[in-house]
């Protein structure tokens, strides 16, 4: 049976570096908005919700709609296929259809 060798000691670990935040690019809103409350996503159309401002903005085919949402918090989107594109949000007191807000752009 061979001796066994002395174990050298663990070296101390580098410290880890901080993640970098993700860079989610240059807003596509206009700055003086601010950050939305929730914005997202879905099949090519875009939306962002500024609470405090009560609005939202669709960007469609390259086309940037303002709405306003009155009472409504605007929480999530949905969208309906097919050739009239429908888009429903969640809102604290149900779905809201995007052609019942007001167009005030």
């Amino acid at each position: 049976m061979e001796p066994m060798k002395p174990m050298r000691p663990m070296e101390p670990m580098k410290p880890m570096e901080p993640m970098k935040p993700m860079d989610g690019g240059e807003p596509w809103w206009p700055t003086d908005l601010g950050q939305p409350s929730s914005s997202g996503a879905q099949q090519g159309t875009r939306y962002a919700f500024f609470g405090e401002k009560r609005r939202l903005l669709i960007e469609r085919d390259g086309t940037l709609e303002t709405y306003d949402t009155g009472q409504h918090r605007i929480s999530g989107v949905g969208q309906q296929d097919g050739s009239q594109r429908t888009l429903t949000f969640s809102s604290q007191t149900g779905e809201v259809a995007l052609q019942d807000l007001r167009r005030v752009d």
